[in-house]
């Protein structure tokens, strides 16, 4: 899997594509959530680059894919741990979790592995009472 720049706005944006993929379906009303609340302006990225940060992960993960029914069926959690330790900046993790809520939402159903998603991040960033709270 490729890596990027700790704190880059394309290391935040795949977390959120992760889980976009999670389930093995992207709906209309998860990109609309998403592009509803700017993310791309909101991460740092450039228009369109959403789109290739979803696409360059996809491609990462049928590189590594075997007999597996999900795109994401082959992420572990070292793994899922490794790309949630690209983003160590506490703002911009806040705003990886609100697109990732707003996605996971979005279609009115959260998925077992969007929820697995989510809390590795909440745990791994050790958010999981500011959430308790929420």
């Amino acid at each position: 899997m490729r890596s990027y720049p700790r704190n880059s706005p394309q290391a935040a944006a795949r977390i959120v594509a992760l889980l976009l993929i999670a389930d093995g379906h992207v709906s209309r009303s998860e990109m609309d959530a998403l592009y509803g609340r700017d993310i791309e302006h909101e991460l740092g990225l450039p228009p369109s680059a959403f789109g290739k940060v979803l696409h360059t992960l996809c491609e990462d993960l049928l590189m590594g894919m075997r007999d597996r029914r999900l795109l994401t069926g082959h992420i572990d959690d070292a793994t899922l741990a490794a790309l949630l330790d690209e983003v160590t900046d506490a703002v911009l993790r806040q705003k990886v979790l609100y697109f990732a809520d707003a996605a996971a939402t979005a279609d009115q159903h959260v998925a077992s592995a969007e929820a697995w998603v989510m809390e590795a991040a909440l745990k791994r960033w050790h958010m999981e009472e500011a959430a308790a709270q929420a």
